[in-house]
């Protein structure tokens, strides 16, 4: 069968790619075309759109690129029109995949839609517009069943493919010498994959690890960015950036500063403490406060329903604030013995792997159905 795939950031580019490789394991003739990145070029298909020229994150940021948006719909519209695959899948990304959605269906092809939108955290009667254009629901975080069942919609529960590619991760015994990294304890710096990100979030990032002296600073590059990306920020420090060892880095560090967004559940997952920063320009927050409707940014804190990472968002995330509460999770304190404590309980309610073989499977038992 023929599977066109959306996939527009880093994260969904991980996800899209794991879910391929689980649909060719069922389906021997599959064949794939795909806005995506490089790792789901590595599972075969023709790229029409690399999503590191498609995530822009914020009010301000989405208005001042309005034009390349416009252009990336078009394409994508003409690239599924021409295509015609038996299933369009889309992969997280809602402001732009849903209109993909809307289009698809009307040209008859049947639309998945792989990692619910976030559609409960504001304009929730978006729904209702959802259950006309989407076929197939896999959600992947276990309070969205219970809501969109609030709105008569069925879908289904996958898990969460995070648990998918942290358990196939293949781990580096030999991180820290690769790396060239001496023994003293790492604290890792997570910026996100978004240049607004880390022109607002991993300057705060980094003078707040400045006061952590006997640590080393590491950071997590994405991989849409390149060394002279994170040169600005900089300075005059000296930090090493790994690039394609986010969860090695992680794994050692005995703390991170975690940008809000999926790296966030990856690092409790990974059992690393953690303090979460959101910063963005003042515009694109203060239009977010008004329409975000839910008590906490970050997948950890959403899952559990209360506060297990602290989360510091604008005015808060500043570098006094940002050290004062990661130096609370350093050695064997009380707050770092209670999150990992929290982190555990986390993984019973995220689930095991397999959420990409749980996915590919009901997508070839609806497409069945179908036929």
């Amino acid at each position: 069968m023929k599977y066109y795939l959306i996939a527009g950031e880093a994260s969904g580019d991980l996800h899209g790619a794991n879910l391929m490789k689980a649909l060719k394991a069922l389906d021997k003739d599959a064949e794939f075309r795909f806005f995506g990145g490089d790792l789901m070029l590595a599972e075969g298909g023709v790229c029409d759109k690399h999503y590191s020229e498609m995530a822009f994150m914020g009010f301000i940021e989405v208005l001042a690129n309005l034009r390349s948006i416009a252009k990336n719909l078009k394409l994508a519209k003409a690239s599924v029109k021409a295509y015609r695959p038996d299933a369009l899948i889309l992969i997280d990304f809602p402001g732009f995949n849903l209109k993909i959605a809307d289009f698809t269906k009307s040209e008859g092809i049947p639309v998945h839609y792989y990692i619910s939108p976030k559609v409960w955290a504001w304009n929730q009667k978006r729904v209702l517009k959802i259950k006309q254009i989407v076929d197939h629901l896999y959600c992947i975080l276990p309070f969205e069943v219970d809501f969109y069942k609030t709105w008569g919609m069925e879908v289904d529960y996958v898990g969460n493919p995070l648990m998918d590619a942290i358990s196939s991760y293949p781990f580096n015994l030999n991180f820290r010498k690769d790396h060239q990294l001496d023994n003293r304890p790492i604290l890792a710096l997570l910026p996100g994959s978004r240049k607004m990100e880390l022109k607002h979030i991993l300057p705060q990032m980094i003078a707040a690890s400045a006061r952590f002296p006997d640590h080393q600073i590491i950071i997590a590059g994405a991989p849409n960015f390149k060394p002279e990306d994170y040169a600005t920020y900089l300075v005059d420090r000296v930090i090493p950036i790994v690039f394609n060892a986010t969860y090695d880095l992680l794994k050692n560090a005995q703390a991170a500063l975690v940008t809000s967004g999926t790296a966030t559940l990856e690092t409790a997952l990974l059992n690393c403490p953690q303090v979460v920063i959101y910063r963005g320009s003042k515009i694109s927050v203060f239009i977010a406060r008004l329409l975000v409707k839910i008590r906490f940014i970050s997948l950890v804190n959403l899952i559990m329903d209360r506060e297990v990472v602290k989360e510091l968002i604008q005015e808060a995330a500043h570098p006094d604030r940002i050290a004062e509460e990661l130096n609370a999770l350093l050695n064997d304190s009380p707050a770092r013995k209670m999150m990992l404590e929290n982190y555990k309980v986390l993984a019973q309610k995220v689930g095991p792997a397999g959420a990409s073989e749980r996915t590919a499977a009901l997508i070839q038992k609806y497409l069945r159905k179908s036929d």
